[in-house]
């Protein structure tokens, strides 16, 4: 019979001490003889220098200890908000998570951003509050804070003795405790009838076994979050937590059986350059040797060998000839493979983003003149590992550009290349990410055999409008005779490669930003045969025209149809004391807000607003000062609005297809390199 396995994502705000928990949690299972630090950077998770150096976990690493009979893999993630996107990498892994919140700072602006992710996707979660031993402790405080600012039903499993001294202990609850019987019968019954009416009719008839059974049932399907407490650092609280681990989250035999379904999540480099994937398998068994089809957002469908295969084992990794359903694992040999693609069928938890994308990008300039073709291949090795920072050059390969979450970030990149590739760069002044967005209809077409195609198909494209926050739709107007189903073998195939041409081409438009919020519809095509009539007569039609021309006609409909820069707005909380209010309101209309609504609740009020991405960390630089240090802001992306006044273009990455001659020219530059 399978093994039951439990994938567990470790989350919490930058210093709430979840890295300093998962090294306690490994010495309490019997993984690790000692438990390493942050500060002496002797943590297992933290493996990089950088994060040894820094104090800060800037990748997920995975671990394994066994409890209670069954494998727990747990994963350690980022908490500072720059590294938001290896943090969203790992959620559509989790069976369940842990949570963890400071008892002395409680709940912080990322502690609600990743409750609430947690709480959309319904990941069954448990939360610890750490740091009852440490002066300025509160955990009543804390409680109640989670209550009023975390989404979702909570049950404290204990009590803590002695909050704020080294003497601190967490008390757990017994079912025989009357109080405890009490809160923990409402909490679940107003999510269960069946033990509301028993518990109405005769309270002796809920024994502790099914309040037990109820508890584990409300935990594993994320309508109750039951808190415990502890210290990290001394122990103090973990056991009660792994009880919690073993009877409240639910660990699961995988199907081994199964269809194949897997999703790469990670991708590092072996000790000889060699590309490692790491895989979560939803179901099905890979075997070393086997040929697997790999599923791309960019590409399609491919296929690569599993050279090699290894799983964690008791704090390290071993190598082994299969990974099942249900296990995370390490795979050699799939060359081409990115963060994000499919092993097999797509697996259920659907897309891997679940946070916006990065609304700010830099410059990176090597400090030597001589690093330039360096720093390309070092950028692209940090690109695997972090596909969202987006490396960019401009057409003559001289400026090179990444996107970025925040300026942590961008110091971290900074240091990455100078001690791990020795190279020493600066970065120039961040800016905003734009987009651009239709804001008439245009229509465009190429006919084959013409004196102005040198390809060897037809192709007309219609650009229209779409949705605000909508993306790009694709849609085929065309019937199915007048596509070349020789090269693509049905229709949907060749709608799926035109709706990947037209998105590749779409990266850049006219002012050299993204176009999105579009329909485009294909409303002519044909190809040609050597045996076909007078008007599709001459070579075999081949992928790469139609690829080709695709550019030519789609920016000639998007000229056509006219764009407009958009830059993003970020939707802004900000709780802060009553008697700030003045002067932040003064400071949003400063930075161009809008307020939306305004509450308050006790001595905090909170404001909710949308202002210009560009203007928020003006904001977020002058908050200290505005509330004492007592304010916090989180802000999510709320979609984009028209650029009010001049705007900047952005450097193209490949030549303007407008340009036709340069563009043709291009390509045969292109050809002579193939």
């Amino acid at each position: 019979m399978p093994r039951k396995t439990l994938n567990l994502g470790i989350l919490a705000h930058v210093d709430a001490g979840k890295t300093t928990l998962t090294e306690r949690l490994l010495y309490a299972a019997g993984v690790i003889d000692t438990v390493g630090t942050v500060d002496a950077g002797t943590t297992r998770t933290d493996t990089l220098a950088l994060e040894r150096q820094r104090g800060i976990t800037i990748k997920s690493a995975v671990v394994s200890f066994e409890i209670a009979g069954a494998t727990v893999n747990l994963i350690d993630t980022p908490g500072h908000p720059d590294f938001i996107a290896e943090v969203e990498r790992v959620l559509s892994l989790l069976d369940g998570a842990v949570l963890v919140i400071s008892a002395v700072e409680g709940v912080q602006p990322q502690t609600r951003v990743l409750m609430r992710a947690l709480r959309r996707l319904r990941i069954p979660t448990l939360l610890f509050v750490n740091k009852i031993d440490r002066g300025g402790a509160d955990v009543g405080r804390v409680i109640e804070a989670i209550r009023r600012r975390l989404p979702g039903a909570i049950i404290p499993m204990g009590t803590v003795d002695g909050p704020g001294t080294r003497a601190a202990r967490f008390r757990p609850y017994g079912f025989d405790d009357p109080t405890f019987r009490a809160a923990l019968t409402e909490v679940l019954a107003e999510r269960d009838d069946s033990l509301l009416a028993a518990y109405v009719e005769d309270e002796s008839a809920v024994t502790d076994g099914r309040l037990r059974g109820e508890l584990a049932a409300q935990s594993r399907r994320s309508l109750l979050h039951p808190v415990f407490f502890g210290a990290a650092t001394t122990g103090e609280g973990v056991p009660a937590l792994m009880t919690g681990l073993a009877e409240l989250l639910p660990a699961e035999a995988g199907d081994p059986e199964a269809e194949m379904s897997g999703r790469v999540f990670k991708i590092d480099r072996g000790s000889a350059g060699e590309k490692v994937a790491y895989v979560r398998m939803f179901g099905g068994t890979v075997q070393i040797r086997q040929r697997l089809r790999l599923g791309t957002a960019t590409s399609g469908d491919a296929e690569a060998k599993a050279t090699g295969i290894s799983v964690p084992e008791h704090g390290g990794w071993v190598r082994r000839p299969h990974l099942v359903a249900g296990e995370i694992g390490r795979l050699w040999g799939l060359n081409g493979v990115r963060i994000g693609d499919t092993i097999g069928q797509p697996p259920p938890s659907g897309d891997l983003q679940h946070f916006a994308p990065p609304t700010m990008e830099t410059v990176v300039v090597p400090v030597r003149p001589g690093d330039g073709g360096a720093l390309r291949g070092a950028l692209a090795r940090l690109a695997e590992q972090d596909p969202l920072i987006n490396v960019r050059s401009d057409d003559t390969g001289r400026e090179i550009s990444v996107s970025l979450y925040g300026e942590v970030q961008k110091e971290v990149i900074g240091a990455t290349l100078a001690t791990d590739f020795g190279i020493d760069v600066t970065f120039r002044e961040t800016t905003i990410i734009c987009v651009e967005r239709p804001v008439g209809r245009g229509e465009a077409v190429e006919i084959l055999n013409t004196e102005s195609n040198p390809f060897q198909a037809t192709i007309g494209l219609r650009v229209e409008p779409g949705p605000p926050d909508s993306g790009i739709e694709f849609r085929m107007r065309v019937e199915p005779q007048a596509m070349p189903m020789y090269v693509y073998r049905n229709a949907d195939t060749f709608t799926e490669h035109m709706a990947r041409y037209v998105r590749r081409t779409l990266c850049e438009g006219r002012f050299g930003w993204q176009v999105t919020d579009c329909v485009i519809t294909m409303i002519d095509c044909s190809y040609s045969l050597a045996d076909g009539p007078p008007s599709t007569r001459g070579p075999l039609s081949t992928p790469a025209d139609f690829r080709n021309l695709t550019p030519l006609v789609l920016m000639r409909a998007v000229e056509e149809a006219g764009t407009v820069v958009c830059e993003p707005m970020l939707r802004m909380s900000l709780e802060i004391p009553v008697w700030s209010i003045s002067a932040v309101l003064t400071a949003l209309g400063r930075i161009g807000a809008a307020v939306k609504h305004q509450s308050l609740r006790g001595d905090l009020t909170t404001i909710e607003a949308v202002a210009p991405a560009a203007r928020v960390p003006d904001l977020q630089r002058r908050l200290p000062g505005l509330t004492a240090g007592e304010g916090v802001v989180e802000s999510t992306l709320d979609g984009y609005r028209p650029v009010r006044g001049e705007f900047t273009g952005r450097p193209r990455t490949t030549v303007d297809p407008r340009n036709r001659e340069r563009y043709l020219l291009s390509l045969t530059r292109q050809g002579a390199r193939g």
